[in-house]
């Protein structure tokens, strides 16, 4: 092995200052006026969501830790303290070009395509008075005003809620009170005006204040929004109802958790500001003053309005043809099952490619197919992401269970934010007569997999279905993932003792073909990485969301020191620094960020004058997705799917492809290519149909 020599370079770039870069690789797509007008405002939407998700649970965590007394350092030799202070520098600075692009660019463009965002005082009087006659009919009932003095303690403030503070005065005794005024999140932040445009709804409530403090004098009122800690810390031994620790658990985080972040107007008064640093325990470098219209995010709202000409046009995501003949829609949105979709997949495997190709008459045809034929006995699935109790999924299952067929569905409680969601898909699957499985102790199950015993003349066959993204057909529109469609034995055998191990209480087996974590996949990884190293010709290539983790990494920097040619596509988080001489001179890692989210992970072994192995699934490189979950990764072995995986990969990497280089100096360079290979896989789908 050639020796390291990059003594004086850093060997990992911090994991949350990575992840601000993704953010600001998103926002560039709000910057590019090529993209139209609404997808700009919303990826400006996407990047603030981003940042309120960042803070509650990352800061949030950092915070924890330096609350506790942390101080050994992270991977990359950072303590919580030092990363916070870096993340704010950071933050700052990507604050500063969001509020840019939204006051200098968006507003003004929506503006010459008559949506205009209006203050209250460039309101007509017609405008406003009915304005306020809807105000006072559907909005004030709903406000309660809340003063602070020694009967009126501070009130809760919940998390990333907008609300008015100001300074309230008697006129008679001159005593001053602090108010605070809630905004009703079930009113969308935007109101209609009659005469044309759109008022953000406290513009509205801030021009009324004095319907809820009658005879007060009222200072001028700023709003501010808190984000509070959102990790859910869930204690349990085997003893322990899981669902009932979950539910406690999400009770303690809406009332209990830590303020991590405190947003203001900028124009906010000193003394108010001061006020609520103090009542919030908080410090000053918690606060970010906002010099723009606070909680962007809610541009969601303006992308949602019927403006066809300012979005990307509509995409029909087509059949893939190897299952279109058996996929036939009854009007009633059932499918006629004959045992063909089936046969289909005995035949060979097929592979789905969403968002391109449809979910619907994929996932969605395979569970309707199972549930309505009478040879198929069971079927099992992992649920981490749902669409809710209502969905096409849960029907086809309810449906299965209602005719005697046994149906497991283990649902992931701990799927951050989507905890609340999915107990009431458990409870509502539990009474249709499911059997539902809350996951393991100390385990996240995030595999994604679903597995149909069919009795057939030959005898029992397993049908699987192994993807990369979740069971949801909403993200699926807008989420680019991998799904394959198999009927081979071995794969079948594997997936029958992997939902043993997560339903029963037994042991985990070492599995035959599946790399499944914790147990085989970090070190089935580390195995094929180290086996390219022994290649005089070694080469590998991972498409995955995050790599952070330092073991992979190592061996990764290994590999390029033997000489084998390496190429990340990461979407988000890298914590590997390529092109460093003597280390990892021969890694290249590129990023696509673009109209759908890049989520599929493919990762491929050998060059092309060896046989290669190719393998898909649920897991990036990260410690939490090889130690702390159940995740699955299966190997494809059809000529014609590993053409499929080759395709994508080769044309993520094509260097005339638009994307982002990471640098050896931790940047990102952006290269404007000819072509965009979101596009070039819609053009390839609508062929294939």
């Amino acid at each position: 092995m050639a020796e390291d020599t990059a003594t004086d370079a850093p060997r990992l770039l911090n994991r949350e200052l990575s992840w601000i870069q993704f953010n600001f690789r998103v926002l560039a797509l709000a910057e590019d006026p090529a993209l139209p007008l609404l997808e700009r405002t919303k990826f400006a939407a996407i990047c603030a969501r981003n940042l309120d998700e960042f803070f509650q649970i990352r800061v949030g965590g950092l915070q924890e830790q330096v609350d506790a007394g942390v101080t050994t350092p992270s991977a990359d030799g950072r303590t919580p303290f030092q990363q916070l202070a870096e993340i704010r520098t950071r933050v700052l600075e990507f604050l500063e070009r969001l509020e840019e692009v939204f006051e200098k660019d968006l507003l003004p463009e929506l503006a010459q395509q008559d949506i205009r965002i209006l203050t209250w005082g460039e309101l007509s009087a017609s405008a406003q008075g009915e304005l306020s006659a809807h105000f006072g009919e559907q909005v004030f009932p709903a406000l309660t005003p809340l003063s602070v003095d020694t009967a009126h303690p501070f009130p809760y403030i919940s998390n990333l809620s907008l609300n008015l503070a100001l300074v309230v005065s008697d006129p008679d005794s001159g005593q001053r009170r602090f108010a605070r005024v809630k905004i009703p999140s079930m009113f969308p932040r935007f109101m209609a005006v009659p005469s044309g445009g759109w008022i953000a709804i406290e513009e509205v409530v801030a021009a009324h204040l004095d319907l809820l403090f009658p005879g007060m004098d009222l200072d001028e009122p700023a709003l501010f929004r808190l984000t509070l800690d959102g990790n859910l810390n869930v204690e349990t031994t085997e003893g322990d109802d899981l669902l009932l620790e979950i539910e406690s658990g999400l009770h303690r985080r809406l009332r209990m958790n830590d303020a991590v972040r405190l947003e203001v107007e900028a124009r906010m008064p000193e003394e108010l500001r001061h006020w609520l640093v103090e009542e919030l325990k908080l410090d000053a470098e918690d606060v970010y003053l906002c010099r723009s219209m606070l909680d962007l995010g809610a541009l969601w709202e303006l992308h949602g309005l019927d403006r066809p000409d300012l979005k990307d046009g509509p995409w029909a995501a087509v059949t893939p043809a190897r299952i279109s003949s058996a996929v036939v829609e009854r009007p009633d949105s059932s499918f006629f099952a004959d045992g063909s979709f089936f046969a289909a997949v005995r035949e060979a495997d097929v592979l789905v490619h969403h968002p391109y190709d449809s979910f619907h008459t994929s996932v969605e045809a395979f569970l309707a197919h199972a549930a309505a034929d009478p040879h198929v006995l069971a079927i099992k699935t992992t649920v981490y992401r749902t669409s809710g109790p209502l969905s096409s999924m849960a029907r086809a299952l309810t449906r299965a269970a209602q005719s005697g067929k046994e149906v497991v569905a283990l649902i992931e409680l701990q799927a951050r934010f989507d905890e609340g969601p999915n107990i009431e898909w458990a409870r509502s699957l539990e009474q249709m007569g499911v059997h539902v499985v809350y996951g393991l102790v100390g385990l996240k199950t995030h595999g994604k997999v679903t597995m149909v015993v069919r009795s057939e003349p030959g005898g029992i066959r397993r049908y699987c279905h192994i993807a990369t993204g979740n069971y949801n057909p909403a993200t699926a529109k807008v989420y680019e993932d991998l799904g394959m469609f198999t009927a081979a034995n071995d794969i079948g055998t594997d997936a029958g003792e992997l939902f043993n191990y997560l339903t029963g209480a037994s042991r985990p087996k070492a599995f035959r073909h599946l790399l499944v974590a914790p147990g085989s996949l970090r070190s089935g990884i580390l195995e094929r990485i180290r086996g390219e190293a022994q290649q005089r010709d070694g080469r590998i290539v991972m498409k995955l969301n995050s790599l952070s983790d330092p073991e992979v990494i190592e061996a990764l920097y290994e590999a390029s020191q033997r000489g084998v040619e390496i190429d990340l596509l990461v979407r988000g988080i890298c914590c590997l620094i390529p092109g460093v001489p003597g280390r990892s001179e021969r890694i290249r890692v590129r990023s696509v960020v673009g109209r759908f989210l890049e989520h599929s992970r493919i990762y491929r072994f050998g060059s092309p004058a060896r046989p290669r192995t190719y393998y898909i699934g649920s897991a990036d490189m990260m410690p939490r997705n090889l130690d702390r979950r159940v995740e699955v990764l299966a190997p494809v072995r059809d000529a014609g799917l590993q053409a499929r995986l080759d395709e994508i990969l080769e044309r993520n990497l094509d260097p005339q492809a638009r994307s982002w280089t990471l640098l050896a100096d931790g940047t990102w360079r952006h290269s404007r290519g000819s072509f965009h290979t979101q596009e070039h896989f819609q053009d390839l789908a609508r062929k294939r149909a």
